[in-house]
């Protein structure tokens, strides 16, 4: 069975990266910068994951949050964050 990994979508500052949680420091954590604008698609994350060596996992969908820097502050610029389950694409191929 192929070990699951979690992915993650940011975008801070205005741009958006995609980056998966590996154990070990966060400076050694695959990551793809998809640029400014609007959300990437479906298709772009999965070609950056792909890049970055990852597939999405079957049946996986994205979950979106929207975290502040200040949390009990309704005035606080929100960001968001979208997960997903993906392995490594040499597992997926058997």
């Amino acid at each position: 069975m192929a070990t699951t990994i979690t992915a993650h979508l940011t975008s801070r500052h205005d741009r958006w990266r995609l980056f998966v949680l590996l154990p070990g420091p966060v400076a050694d954590w695959p990551e793809h910068d998809l640029g400014t604008g609007d959300v990437p698609t479906i298709r772009e994350r999965s070609r950056a994951l792909n890049a970055l060596g990852y597939v999405f996992t079957d049946d996986a969908e994205w979950s979106w949050t929207e975290p502040t820097l200040r949390p009990n502050d309704p005035d606080a610029r929100a960001y968001l964050i979208a997960s997903i389950e993906v392995r490594e694409a040499a597992e997926a191929r058997g």
